[in-house]
């Protein structure tokens, strides 16, 4: 076991630099965990990218990183069900559990959360950490370090469909073949979808599709898209996920919905988006956000435990810790060909 908690954190826009960061100890109701995994994601590269969150600078030295698995090291007073040497991963939302929304079943919007990679919140990308025992999951041996460092973002994919009502017999648009719209491709096959179309910027990113079970998939980014996609579904999606983060794909979503359908809003969309909501009043549909996600983490385990979604598949490209650098650099600068990065931190054979 390394003797040293090094961190990669973020001194100024795109670059990281290496610091050695204290021991964490477990106190009551932690664990401390040896980090295996991170992931890389969208939020994680625009910190990277611009030094700032909307715009407010971030406060630097800053560790990025929430999508992380590891094996744990150390347990404090009073945990349960936890023990040194349990593979885990970890749901980032620290939450108060008594504002309103707490209270609610609705954690996920409470306003206190301290959630690891936003500001101030330092992030995983470190060799050591300590989290609460209750949120973290175990890992079964179907399931490899590696694959669970995607439980998160397959979270997002799993709260989409899930506000979506995406079931047996509904037919799907995804706009968006990043790492979340795959996501959400693997979650809508899992429930049973009986069409998903998938659109995207980049012919790799819909080969990446075709992959993992879209039915068919169309060239975005020119004005015939949105027709193709209604022509494929036979009239139109009955629920269309912006996944891409773009206000263009966003106003493009009312296009491809069908009669009595309903758009899901997943990307982060930044400013201001026209959208015909006479057109969408005169189809019947409704809009929909997400908002991270609730209550996922154990029902997407369990479908990578039964080897139901083929998500190793998302990963495109794996960089060990010391190329961190290198990591969030391919990220930004390689979208036509990254669905996922992950950051390697331990050999997976090393154990705890």
């Amino acid at each position: 076991m390394a003797t040293k908690n090094i961190a990669y954190a973020l001194t100024k826009p795109r670059e990281l630099t290496p610091m050695e960061r204290e021991m964490p100890s477990a106190g009551p109701g932690e664990v401390v965990i040896r980090v295996f995994y991170v992931g890389v994601c969208g939020s994680d590269a625009h910190f990277f990218e611009t030094g700032f969150r909307g715009e407010t600078p971030i406060p630097m030295p800053f560790v990025l990183g929430h999508e992380c698995s590891g094996i744990i090291v150390a347990v404090g007073e009073g945990v349960k069900g936890r023990s040194v040497g349990d593979r885990v991963t970890i749901e980032p939302q620290i939450t108060c559990g008594t504002c309103k929304m707490c209270r609610s079943g609705r954690y996920n919007m409470c306003e206190h959360v301290k959630f690891p990679s936003v500001p101030p919140w330092d992030g995983f990308l470190q060799r050591y950490i300590v989290f609460p025992a209750h949120l973290t999951f175990l890992l079964p041996d179907a399931c490899s370090l590696r694959v669970g460092a995607l439980v998160e973002p397959l979270s997002v994919g799993a709260e989409a469909c899930k506000v979506g009502g995406v079931c047996v017999g509904k037919s799907v648009a995804i706009l968006g073949a990043g790492c979340i719209g795959l996501t959400t491709l693997l979650m809508c096959k899992a429930r049973g979808a009986s069409k998903v179309v998938v659109s995207d910027l980049f012919q790799s990113r819909l080969d990446a599709a075709l992959e993992m079970g879209a039915d068919s998939v169309v060239l975005g980014g020119r004005p015939e898209a949105a027709e193709e996609i209604r022509a494929q579904l036979g009239g139109g999606a009955d629920i269309v996920f912006e996944t891409a983060g773009s206000s263009k794909t966003a106003s493009m979503t009312v296009d491809t919905l069908a009669r009595g359908g309903q758009i899901v809003i997943v990307g982060n969309v930044p400013g201001k988006t026209p959208i015909e909501f006479m057109k969408l009043m005169y189809l019947g549909g409704s809009i929909q956000t997400i908002y991270r996600y609730r209550n996922n983490f154990d029902m997407t385990i369990g479908l990578l435990a039964g080897n139901r979604i083929p998500a190793d598949r998302i990963i495109s490209h794996v960089f060990p810790f010391e190329r961190s650098q290198e990591a969030f650099e391919t990220a930004i600068g390689q979208k036509d060909r990254v669905s996922k990065v992950l950051i390697q931190i331990v050999d997976e054979g090393a154990g705890a």
